[in-house]
């Protein structure tokens, strides 16, 4: 039996890929990260299925729900809000299944800043504007950060900046950043991205601050800074030059 870690991505029910639905549609136990995953997505699960609302539970408790569950015959499936690549701590989880000799494995979902970018309309990577995404967050009450990967030195390429988990403390953000990116620096806030309730927020740093405060957002939100977000003069990428088709063309020789 295995243990299935499912993106269910940025929290709109039909935003999961074709295999994340089939296992759902077999599971027999489905452990689902709270009210960050949609119920209409848990309706998926078989009528008798077991579903379990890990919010409230410590990481202890939800392994010994994986290892019961794996133990008595059955595939079970973890849902994890997004995609489980990025603060997902599914690393944790595996680490202790590894050590219990319960099998598993990862099927992607869509990500939180790809739902952003989505409702923003835009691209990430623009040509000739920005070829760079960071991901990252802020120090607060979760894990530190490790060293070098403060706001401060990761802010100094200038590079498009996503941030997660981190509009709570979007003064400190804001703080941290105008001296490498400059005030005028285009920043947008999405949160609840996908969602009938999604909120967007478009500005630039000396801006965006009071606009996250007035709209009360201060949860499920992503907060992505960059040029890219107002770029409108850029070359066409090299993909559709005419210079590459050139040198593409067979020469007849």
């Amino acid at each position: 039996m295995t243990v299935h870690f499912v993106g269910a991505g940025p929290g709109a029910a039909d935003l999961v890929t074709v295999r994340a639905l089939r296992l759902l549609e077999a599971a027999r136990v489905c452990l689902y990260a709270g009210s960050l995953v949609p119920a209409e997505l848990l309706a998926s699960c078989p009528a008798d299925a077991r579903l379990v609302d890990t919010a409230d539970l410590t990481l202890d408790e939800i392994i010994a729900l994986l290892v019961a569950a794996n133990a008595a015959g059955h595939d079970v499936v973890r849902l994890h809000s997004g995609d489980p690549s990025v603060f997902s701590a599914v690393a944790e989880q595996a680490r202790r299944l590894d050590a219990a000799g319960v099998p598993w494995e990862i099927v992607p979902g869509v990500p939180a800043f790809a739902a952003a970018a989505a409702a923003l309309r835009r691209e990430l990577t623009v040509p000739g504007v920005g070829q760079t995404v960071v991901l990252t967050r802020v120090s607060a009450r979760a894990t530190a950060m490790p060293p070098g990967e403060d706001l401060e030195s990761l802010s100094r390429s200038r590079s498009t900046m996503v941030l997660h988990l981190a509009v709570q403390r979007i003064d400190q953000v804001v703080a941290e950043l105008v001296p490498s990116y400059g005030p005028d620096c285009p920043v947008a806030v999405v949160a609840y991205a996908s969602r009938p309730d999604e909120v967007v927020l478009r500005g630039t740093l000396s801006t965006i601050a009071a606009q996250v405060h007035a709209a009360g957002v201060r949860r499920t939100a992503v907060i992505i800074v960059g040029a890219v977000l107002t770029a409108s003069e850029f070359p066409d990428s090299h993909l559709y030059s005419a210079a590459r088709d050139r040198q593409s063309a067979p020469s007849g020789r």
